[in-house]
């Protein structure tokens, strides 16, 4: 009997979990998809301000803060070296990466390339920053990144992991359907505003939601998510002046 009662509390907590997960994520969703229809410049400021206190809702109910959830300067020097160890590995080969990709689009069929990539004009590379640089680090770090990892890393992953604990290790972090389910609804969410192209996010959701269950935190995370969103813009501009 009480083995019964146990599962089926357990049951109770694993959909109450996900079931908050996901109505956290549809409102966040459906803000910013109501903001890109009604007035595009809005849709911006609506992820960032949703992404940072859409999770108030579920967490005043059970006392907790932000913290809980992964963000917090405690482990600083710790997030640190992982977004320096991180970047010394992932970023050479992303660079090579870019440039074999867009050294290929001028072969591809031109339809192709406007639904699947962002990219317009033959690529000539020239190393350039793009305009008000110190301008895009401030927002990608703290109008972008930040608000993004603590609402999906930190928030989603963490309550859906409420609801499936079980995982695999790998180097150090589990990970299970928690893992993959936040990595799928990063990539959903990047539809809000209509560019397929932008599902590609997938791949580095994965590095993202590593890096947050290897450390605790969502600090390593945002630092490499906006680094990495730097190194675009410059490699944009580099080969497209965009």
């Amino acid at each position: 009997m009480e083995a019964a009662v146990e599962l089926k509390a357990k049951a109770w907590l694993t959909r109450s979990a996900a079931r908050e997960a996901l109505v956290i994520w549809a409102l966040g969703f459906g803000g910013i998809l109501v903001a890109w229809l009604a007035y595009q410049p809005a849709a911006k400021l609506v992820a960032t301000v949703g992404f940072l206190y859409l999770p108030v809702l579920a967490m005043s109910v059970r006392g907790e803060d932000y913290r809980d959830f992964g963000l917090s300067t405690r482990t600083l020097a710790a997030d640190v070296k992982q977004f320096l160890l991180v970047s010394a590995v992932v970023f050479p080969l992303f660079v090579a990466a870019y440039v074999a990709f867009v050294m290929t689009l001028p072969a591809l069929p031109g339809e192709w390339v406007k639904v699947l990539t962002p990219y317009l004009g033959t690529p000539r590379f020239h190393l350039r920053l793009p305009d008000r640089f110190g301008e895009w680090v401030i927002d990608q770090l703290f109008v972008v990144a930040l608000p993004e990892e603590f609402f999906y890393r930190g928030f989603l992953q963490t309550r859906l992991r409420d609801a499936w604990p079980q995982g695999r290790l790998f180097f150090g972090a589990r990970l299970g359907p928690a893992f993959w389910l936040t990595a799928a609804l990063f990539a959903l969410g990047h539809l809000a505003i209509f560019e397929v192209w932008r599902l590609a996010v997938f791949f580095p959701a994965l590095l993202f939601g590593w890096m947050r269950e290897r450390s605790g935190s969502v600090v390593g995370a945002a630092l490499f998510h906006a680094s990495a969103n730097l190194l675009v813009l410059v490699l944009d501009a580099s080969f497209f002046g965009r």
